[in-house]
């Protein structure tokens, strides 16, 4: 219902890695799956509405439209995996970055996307630790590229995690 989540991938061997985010109003979990092999867990503050496993698979059965709605967001996580995975594998380190606070900026307000907007500020759900690890860079890294978009005055950060983007097109056109 609000907020926002990350989910997290542990190794056998203990290490872990972001390997997501959920932001509201999503879906979270596996609607006819028993098991799931990330972690969820609060990234900000959260809102949840849970619903029993039976009790949501009558719904859907009952409400076609709430399936529709399901494979929907399906297909757009499937479709933001598949660009991440580019952004893992092809963008630089400014790029990524910039492409990961383009994306929370496209999910903060579920009602509007980034591209009817000018400009807009959030929270940041995630510490330098977990950002580095979403993006595979080193803290050390991350800062210097946040710094970098702050002196390019492409953001503006206080408190470490209150970020303002005056300008949505300059946050993605450093994207890549």
């Amino acid at each position: 219902m609000r907020g926002v989540v990350k989910l997290t991938k542990v190794l056998e061997n203990g290490r872990q890695q972001v390997v997501g985010l959920q932001f509201a109003p999503d879906f979270l979990g596996r609607l006819f799956g028993r098991q799931n092999a990330v972690t969820a867990e609060a990234a900000s503050d959260v809102e949840l509405c849970e619903v029993p496993r039976a009790a949501f698979e009558r719904l859907v059965a009952e409400y076609p439209q709430l399936e529709h709605r399901l494979f929907g967001q399906i297909l757009r996580e499937l479709d933001e995996a598949r660009d991440w995975m580019v952004t893992l594998g092809q963008k630089t380190a400014s790029e990524k970055v910039a492409s990961l606070l383009y994306l929370i900026a496209g999910h903060i307000d579920p009602s509007t996307g980034p591209e009817t907007r000018d400009s807009t500020e959030f929270d940041l759900p995630l510490s330098r630790i977990d950002i580095a690890e979403f993006l595979g860079l080193t803290i050390e890294t991350v800062s210097r590229q946040i710094t970098k978009l702050r002196a390019d005055q492409v953001i503006s950060v206080v408190a470490n995690r209150h970020v303002t983007v005056p300008s949505l097109n300059r946050l993605k056109a450093r994207c890549g």
